[in-house]
């Protein structure tokens, strides 16, 4: 999976550490999250889409290999 949240907070001037705050997680799972090691759950990928106020598919886009 594949997620446009670096480029979200770049255009809200946004640190990892203040959507971590807003979405009620550590940065360093933000940190995780923007690097693709970690997936989100759904809880926390709609909180993360809900900061940004965009639809949950123009921050998260799954890949070919997950499709499968």
């Amino acid at each position: 999976m594949k997620n446009n949240i670096r480029v979200e907070r770049a255009i809200k001037n946004m640190t990892q550490a203040e959507l971590a705050e807003k979405v009620k997680v550590s940065r360093q799972t933000i940190n995780s999250i923007e690097s693709n090691k970690y997936i989100p759950s759904t809880v926390l990928a709609l909180k993360i889409a809900k900061v940004f106020g965009k639809p949950l598919e123009e921050i998260f886009m799954l890949e070919s290999k997950d499709m499968k």
